[in-house]
């Protein structure tokens, strides 16, 4: 963990930041996109095509048995943290069976996306992109990419209790746990 240390205390400076990646899939609307949005304002990388995809990058998957945690802060850190930019009704578990990465799930957390806004689970890219970064401890790069939506810091807002709660678990099992245990409380 003196990795994740070395990155929490340098966050207000010139710490490194983890490389984002956003894999289209052409099926949101490209007004709404966000994904499009941070490749445009070269905060994460555009791909197009699965052989771009980094082999050992953590994929963001909902369909994913594993939640992410700092334990996956070497490999994201080195890596990179892969988005997929798909709309929710037509990406399914089988779409991302073809994808390669790490796949890491996001813990329970609620839309502030105009789209979805206070659905569970139904997070925009930049959402997920961000949550990743504030659980791996990159609490300032997830603020700058929500910075560039006039709604998105309130997703840190929104999300602030659980958020929280989350970056005290140190392994994907802790977070499960507080997971169950948040669901238990809704």
């Amino acid at each position: 963990m003196g990795l994740y240390k070395n990155h929490m205390n340098n966050q207000g400076g010139n710490a490194k930041l983890i490389p984002l990646y956003v894999y289209h899939v052409k099926q949101c609307d490209p007004k709404k996109c966000t994904g499009q949005k941070l490749t445009r304002n070269r905060l994460a990388t555009d791909l197009r095509k699965l052989s771009q995809i980094p082999k050992r990058a953590i994929l963001l998957d909902p369909f994913s048995e594993v939640i992410l945690s700092k334990q996956d802060l070497e490999i994201a850190s080195h890596n990179g943290i892969l988005a997929i930019d798909a709309s929710w009704a037509k990406f399914t578990a089988d779409s991302f069976e073809k994808i390669r990465g790490i796949k890491r799930a996001l813990p329970f957390l609620v839309a502030a996306n105009p789209t979805n806004y206070g659905k569970p689970i139904r997070l925009s890219t930049v959402e997920a992109l961000s949550a990743a970064l504030f659980i791996l401890g990159f609490e300032e790069q997830a603020k700058n990419i929500l910075s560039k939506f006039s709604w998105g810091l309130n997703f840190l807002t929104v999300n602030q209790e659980l958020l929280q709660l989350y970056i005290k678990a140190e392994t994907s099992d802790q977070m499960l746990e507080l997971s169950i245990q948040v669901l238990q409380e809704l």
